[in-house]
């Protein structure tokens, strides 16, 4: 027994420091911890992504789950001149939407953040400094629950680049790649979003 669990510890410090493109190549090559680091790294991020497009913690669980299960039976079929990334965000990304289909109502989105103005260079927003006085977390705070109602009200296809862009930080080709439409329409509709979502909360922080 000892010689097969022995070896663990040095594997699992290897396997975190490659690249996801190796990691995947390990997993296919027999490494089934290769798996469990994959897992790892995303489980948390895409949990994340899932709750706010979806607005329902307890299923985005099981959707994620849903993720890990699918990307195992066909990882196989990833193509590795690609991101990995992408290809598991694009996965989540159509579970999440096949749950807004499913529902009859609006869910509200966790959207972490907000700020005035939207600077490409500046992602992934960060929302409350620990170092702010308990006032400021106050403000910020009630800020975000009318941040949560507003970006619930966008539509579907305008939610999702607005989440993955101004929180996920994604790029706009990898946006693209994520949701299945072209780069201008990713951009047409990030635009018509921010403009929406600006809308939206302008007179609820008046």
């Amino acid at each position: 027994m000892t010689s097969h669990t022995t070896p663990a510890v040095p594997v699992r410090e290897h396997l975190r420091s490659l690249e996801d493109g190796d990691v995947v190549s390990a997993f296919l090559g027999g490494e089934e911890r290769a798996f469990e680091e994959l897992v790892d790294r995303y489980q948390g991020r895409l949990l994340n992504f899932v709750y706010r497009t979806i607005g329902d913690r307890d299923r985005a669980e099981d959707l994620v789950q849903e993720v890990f299960i699918r990307v195992y039976r066909h990882i196989g079929r990833f193509d590795r001149s690609k991101k990995f990334s992408t290809w598991i965000y694009t996965i989540a990304s159509n579970l999440a939407k096949n749950e807004l289909r499913n529902r009859s109502r609006n869910p509200l989105v966790l959207f972490q953040t907000i700020k005035a103005k939207f600077e490409d260079e500046e992602r992934p927003l960060q929302f409350e400094d620990v170092h702010s006085r308990p006032d400021d977390l106050f403000r910020k705070r009630h800020l975000r629950e009318m941040v949560e109602q507003s970006v619930g009200q966008l539509p579907t296809h305008h939610r999702e680049v607005f989440v993955l862009r101004e929180l996920e930080g994604k790029s706009y080709e990898e946006i693209a790649d994520i949701t299945g439409v072209n780069l201008g329409t990713v951009k047409s509709r990030l635009n018509r979003a921010r403009t929406a979502f600006a809308d939206i909360i302008a007179p609820l922080v008046r």
